[in-house]
């Protein structure tokens, strides 16, 4: 697994998928292997094992994904004492000029979105900081900065679950899944993204309600918004939740949270310019989807052109009205049937998304594990299907590779959801 990782993290760059698929499909078998061979294991050496792993990469430049030069550059704009919401990066140098800032000009030649406002979180912003601090103006150091801090989450997350796990009498062994996962680990320590803060603020939040700390659960989910705002969907699953319903403490925690978050957004024009991106990100752009691509060939069908503008909306509102009614239907009364239900409304949100990337599912899929659902463990493979897009120069996806993912995906939710006596007890 060492040494496929560590392939993967160095030189299989994601236009080689033929020769990236072949070496992640190995190690989700060497994965599945381990989880089902050995009976006995010790815990230090596979917390000792991941780790190993997630450092190997620690020099790797990030070949799936150029999130990483935004995220430096924001971190460099916010050291110097600028507002990264209040101006494009392109109009930036231009204002400030190439000659004054040559690191800030090296990022705009990399950067994947020069003409959007940045649709990064204040949370988000803070830990960019600390990376560019710590860089000075080297992105060599500002990557590892970020990716040492991305595996502390890491290890936070490691130790919580096997924590729930025990408290709510799990398998521990189902932590595996996780802590060896390539696409986790991949995506995470090796391309820098941060769904990993995200669930360890989420499993925060779970631990704590099992404590019966209702406030400072609040606060931790609340942090989680503050972090990739998508968490705000799990509202109506609080609401229908009777502990946290009726806990005047939760929702306050919860509300200073969000407020200390998403304050920085009230300077200026930061919040216009902050739901502008979000929305050209919501109505533009397509990859990896379902749903919404099936719908889309109905639409083409109809009005002879791409209606995303419309389509986006309409699933949109789809998606609420089913987090809304599944949060009533199932009405959570204990800890598990709550987590069981945000898993569920995750998987309804990434089904009628038209931008699905790998690392989407990260947080969903560590909540999966105290469920019994296969399904995101199952997309944590499938998942790796899209890169097959970036092959071509055209970024055009093969129907036949979204085919076998999403019709694997479906067979395993229509196993979970519709098969399988649906209990809190697990059985894999």
């Amino acid at each position: 697994m060492l040494i496929g990782i560590y392939h993967l993290g160095y030189f299989a760059k994601r236009v080689d998928f033929n020769l990236l698929f072949p070496v992640f499909f190995g190690l989700f078998i060497c994965l599945l292997l381990f989880k089902f061979l050995f009976k006995e294991f010790s815990w230090t050496w596979i917390f000792i094992g991941g780790i190993v792993l997630r450092l190997s990469l620690l020099m790797a430049i990030p070949f799936w994904s150029e999130d990483y030069v935004r995220f430096l550059w924001d971190g460099e704009l916010v050291r110097m004492g600028f507002n990264p919401y209040l101006d494009l990066p392109t109009h930036f140098l231009q204002t400030l000029g190439d000659a004054q800032n040559p690191y800030l000009a090296n990022l705009l030649d990399l950067m994947n979105s020069p003409n959007y406002f940045s649709v990064y979180p204040p949370l988000n912003q803070g830990i960019f900081y600390l990376a560019a601090l710590s860089a000075d103006r080297n992105p060599w150091q500002g990557i590892i900065v970020l990716r040492i801090l991305i595996v502390l989450s890491e290890i936070g997350v490691f130790f919580l679950l096997k924590k729930l796990f025990q408290a709510f009498f799990i398998p521990s062994n189902r932590l595996i899944f996780y802590w060896l996962n390539p696409l986790v680990i991949l995506e995470l320590t090796g391309n820098l993204h941060f769904e990993g803060f995200v669930l360890l603020s989420l499993l925060l939040a779970v631990y704590l309600l099992w404590q019966s700390r209702l406030a400072s659960a609040g606060f931790f989910w609340g942090i989680a918004v503050g972090i990739k705002l998508l968490p705000l969907m799990l509202v109506p699953a609080f609401l229908a939740f009777a502990k946290t319903r009726k806990s005047n403490g939760f929702w306050i925690a919860s509300f200073v949270a969000i407020l200390i978050s998403f304050a920085w957004l009230l300077i200026g024009d930061s919040w216009v310019n902050f739901l502008q991106s979000l929305k050209l990100y919501q109505g533009k752009f397509e990859f990896n989807a379902s749903i919404y691509y099936l719908l889309r060939e109905v639409g083409f069908w109809i009005k002879g052109y791409n209606t995303i503008a419309t389509l986006s909306k309409i699933l949109s509102g789809i998606t609420l009205i089913s987090i809304l009614y599944f949060s009533w239907k199932r009405r959570s009364e204990s800890i598990l049937e709550l987590v069981d239900l945000w898993v569920l409304i995750y998987l309804i949100y990434l089904v009628l998304q038209p931008v699905v990337h790998p690392w989407y599912i990260i947080p969903a899929f560590g909540l999966s594990l105290m469920t019994t659902g296969r399904t995101f463990l199952v997309w944590t493979f499938a998942a790796i299907l899209s890169y097959q897009a970036y092959g071509n120069s055209n970024f055009e996806e093969s129907a036949v590779l979204l085919i076998l993912e999403y019709g694997l995906l479906s067979t395993v939710i229509f196993s979970d959801y519709f098969l399988r006596k649906r209990n809190s007890i697990l059985q894999l």
